[in-house]
């Protein structure tokens, strides 16, 4: 059943765990032409809108789950579409909801839903998800906004990464206020992320070998997670309980790695590789990875496929999404079971997610990690093998991810 919007068709699929697909109405021009790219998807953070930029300035904004067609005819579905009049790269909803209730900012329910935009100008515009509306834009970048992250603490606290080599700390609840400008790079900025207390921010550039922390307290340059060798950096992403910090990266001759690093002592746990057999390893290029929010299970995208990897079980649980279409992002719906791709034509696919209940003793290592970091943790009395499993010193230290076609 294909269901119609305005500017775009939901299709329900059959394919194996693909559940819907959205098709934007301008298709590309030319086959790699620019200019049409998904180059962002978001759930807000209750779950209940998906947002889309969906190509050529335009950003949809759709009540999850999506509206069946005979609502849409009824006038009651709740879509908005945002004319941003430039080229979207980054999305982000706020304020987040608090993953602790004993938080000293102002409960996040009592501020109206909003939708960040990074457009190619530099400018953050601030929507309204309620109306539609636009309700400010943020100047100051000098070049194109690549990620965007509001705190998860129930703040109105939003952080941006550029091109123009700096990541901008925003206080959107004072008006006018300037924000705080993290320098240092000395490439683009391409992707942040935030650590789940809000007290850390860690960011990638395209051609830098290294990672950088930064501390959201104090507005500072904390330290680099360095690597060897030469590198492209594509993402990264702090696990559930930021006790973890995953990043993707790939090198031109050689294809992509993907790193598990504990962000407090800048120890390399593990390190996951593409497929050893395949003969065009340097054509398969990392392009995006997600943490789930609900349990330890780790989502990248490559050219090859979409793979969702449980690292509690240490195997992967999903392999799909087979095709050359080119996937730039995903994210997790909050309450996890769905998944969301966006691709180079524009596409945006739905995924099944495995609902897999996470061990009793990884939710208590959640709560544990949430608050105390790997020194704390390394100065408790205990024996060394609950000490290797609370900081993730258990995990395998080397991993390879077959391709569907040499995996055994």
């Amino acid at each position: 059943m294909c269901t119609s919007f305005r500017g775009c068709t939901v299709k329900e699929a059959h394919e194996d765990d693909l559940i819907a697909e959205l098709k934007p109405a301008l298709l590309p021009r030319l086959y790699g032409s620019s200019g049409c790219e998904t180059w962002s998807v978001r759930f807000s953070p209750d779950g209940s809108y998906f947002a889309w930029s969906m190509g050529y300035g335009i950003v949809k904004v759709l009540p999850w789950p999506l509206t069946s067609k005979d609502s849409a005819e009824a006038g009651c579905s709740e879509e908005k579409t945002l004319n941003c009049g430039q080229m979207v790269w980054a999305l982000a909803f706020g304020p987040c909801r608090p993953t602790r209730m004993d938080v000293l900012h102002q409960n996040a329910r009592d501020h109206e839903l909003l939708l960040a935009t990074g457009l190619n100008n530099g400018a953050i515009q601030v929507w309204v998800v309620s109306t539609g509306n636009l309700r400010f834009t943020l100047t100051g970048h000098e070049a194109p906004v690549r990620d965007l992250v509001f705190t998860p603490n129930g703040s109105l606290t939003l952080v941006s990464a550029s091109r123009d080599k700096t990541l901008r700390i925003w206080n959107l609840a004072k008006k006018g206020s300037s924000p705080h400008v993290l320098r240092g790079p000395n490439y683009w900025v391409f992707r942040c992320s935030m650590s789940p207390d809000s007290s850390a921010i860690a960011s990638v550039c395209n051609l830098d070998s290294k990672v950088y922390l930064w501390s959201l307290r104090s507005y500072t340059f904390m330290r680099h997670l360095t690597y060897d060798h030469e590198r492209t950096m594509a993402s990264c992403d702090f696990s559930q309980d930021g006790a973890l910090l995953a990043v993707a990266s790939y090198h031109s001759t050689t294809g992509w790695w993907l790193d598990l690093w504990d962000p407090y002592t800048a120890d390399l746990l593990t390190r996951v590789e593409d497929c050893e057999v395949c003969a065009y390893r340097s054509d398969n290029l990392l392009t995006s990875l997600s943490f789930s929010p609900v349990s330890l299970q780790l989502a990248f995208k490559d050219y090859r496929a979409l793979q969702i990897w449980d690292m509690e079980r240490d195997k992967l649980v999903t392999n799909t999404d087979h095709s050359r279409a080119g996937g730039v992002c995903c994210a997790f719906h909050p309450q996890g079971g769905v998944i969301a791709t966006g691709c180079r034509d524009g596409q945006v696919k739905f995924w099944r997610v495995p609902q897999l209940v996470p061990s009793l003793r990884h939710q208590c290592r959640v709560a544990l990690r949430f608050s105390v970091s790997t020194y704390q943790v390394e100065a408790l009395p205990l024996p060394k093998k609950i000490l290797e499993y609370l900081t993730y010193r258990d995990i395998p230290k080397q991993k390879i991810i077959y391709c569907k076609e040499h995996c055994c």
